[in-house]
């Protein structure tokens, strides 16, 4: 029984599988043909619109080449004019080419004029242009020629000003130095004097004295501080008379240095500036 029961499920099963089968063959044997057919049409579509294309082309090329055959025929026909009016232009041109060359020859005579023109035009604009700075630098240097002989005498003015009072102020300097050295120095030579006359009285009032050692010491001492202190006076005189000497030769070479640049020659002054050694020399 079960045998015979699954035989007819089987039987049943192969049934149902075979028209499920027989179904799917039938849709797509049904849908493969509508497919053939889309393809058809479109394929004759297709085909129906490339003839049509290609036949307008035949019909335009064909019409074209008709055109082009009467423009053939056209040009031919203006190519024999052509060729008759250049033949009548050649004959021209034969009887033209004599004028021509005298004409060329002509013009080129001309542009060299031309150029000659130009060039001599040219050279006469930088002649005039050249003659006007000249003019202008001329009436500059007139200008300027006037400025400085207005500053030349006035600087002639301020040289012999300066000179002159370079002469007094060159005379009282010397005098004034030349007196303060000579006080100086025999300021300094009465010191020396009198420090000589002390040496000599301090030896003999101390021959005669007799004095003990510590006493004598002691009154060496005093007299070694008393010619301390002179001997630092007669420096400090000696260090202001070289002061006095050097500025005057300082004074001396600023003036010579001014003369100079002034273009004075020194033996134009009527004297020897003279300047003072310092001390020691």
């Amino acid at each position: 029984e079960m045998e015979a029961k699954y035989t007819r499920k089987m039987q049943a099963l192969r049934d149902e599988m075979d028209l499920r089968r027989k179904t799917e063959i039938h849709e797509l044997e049904e849908r493969k043909n509508t497919q053939i057919s889309e393809l058809v049409g479109n394929h004759e579509g297709a085909f129906g619109a490339i003839k049509n294309y290609y036949n307008d082309i035949t019909a335009k090329n064909l019409t074209l080449i008709n055109l082009l055959k009467e423009q053939v025929e056209e040009l031919k026909k203006k190519e024999a004019v052509l060729e008759k009016e250049k033949a009548d232009v050649l004959r021209e041109n034969k009887g033209l080419t004599e004028p021509l060359q005298e004409a060329q020859e002509l013009v080129a005579e001309l542009q060299k004029k031309l150029v000659h023109y130009y060039r001599d035009k040219e050279a006469l604009m930088n002649s005039k242009a050249h003659l006007k700075m000249t003019q202008k630098e001329l009436k500059d240097l007139q200008w300027e020629h006037e400025v400085l002989e207005q500053r030349f005498s006035q600087v002639q003015e301020e040289r012999d000003d300066l000179y002159q009072k370079f002469t007094r102020a060159i005379n009282e300097v010397q005098q004034k130095t030349g007196f303060k050295n000579l006080l100086l120095e025999r300021k300094l030579h009465g010191l020396l004097t009198l420090l000589e006359q002390k040496d000599v009285e301090l030896s003999e009032v101390l021959a005669a004295s007799n004095l003990d050692p510590s006493a004598l010491s002691l009154v060496s001492h005093k007299l070694e501080d008393v010619l301390s202190s002179k001997n630092a006076t007669i420096q400090d005189l000696q260090l202001q008379l070289a002061r006095v000497c050097k500025a005057h030769n300082d004074m001396l070479q600023t003036f010579e240095a001014k003369l100079t640049a002034f273009g004075i020659p020194l033996d134009n002054l009527g004297f020897q500036p003279l300047s003072f050694p310092f001390p020691g020399q």
